[in-house]
């Protein structure tokens, strides 16, 4: 991240006026923080529904699938054992490892899915060094605009910015 413009302001109903103005600013990346959750927040910044259930299901799938089809390879193709007459493909035997596995891989793949969607692990962010900031987990609210959003203009942002009167913009250097 490169910098961009931090205000701050008093209320919940500001944070979301302002996340409101910046979406109609065109500012697709903007960031919100509250010490709270706010209702409509999420709507006002344009944040959309995730893939990360796709992606749970998927794996299970595959998981599911995969495991059924070495268990029959590996007791019909590779090594197969007649055991007391039964038959080398007998499903019933096959579907608690299949179970197993399925579970086990919607798992991996919904936590590795919600990271990677998530950009995670950033374990450091630019706006963690700015001493005013501390403030977002205690009594105030924060919108972050991006410098490297394609709708970036400081001055203009400034301008529609000081018409919901902020208590403080500070602009992180790049």
């Amino acid at each position: 991240m490169s910098g961009g413009l931090l205000i701050e302001f008093a209320t919940a109903d500001q944070l979301l006026e302002a996340a409101r103005h910046a979406r109609a600013n065109g500012f697709a990346t903007a960031e919100a923080y509250s010490p709270f959750p706010v209702e409509g927040l999420a709507d006002a910044l344009g944040f959309h529904r995730n893939r990360v259930a796709l992606v749970t299901a998927l794996g299970g799938v595959l998981g599911g699938l995969s495991t059924y089809a070495l268990i029959w390879y590996s007791a019909v193709l590779d090594y197969p054992i007649n055991v007391g007459g039964r038959p080398l493909h007998s499903w019933p035997s096959f579907i608690p490892p299949t179970f197993e596995v399925t579970i086990l891989g919607a798992a991996l793949a919904a936590v590795i899915g919600m990271l990677a969607m998530n950009g995670l692990p950033r374990l450091r962010h630019p706006l963690f060094d700015m001493p005013e900031f501390d403030l977002a987990s205690r009594n105030r609210f924060f919108l972050f605009l991006p410098a490297d959003d394609p709708a970036y203009d400081a001055d203009a942002a400034r301008a529609w910015l000081q018409t919901l009167s902020p208590l403080r913009i500070t602009e992180q250097g790049r």
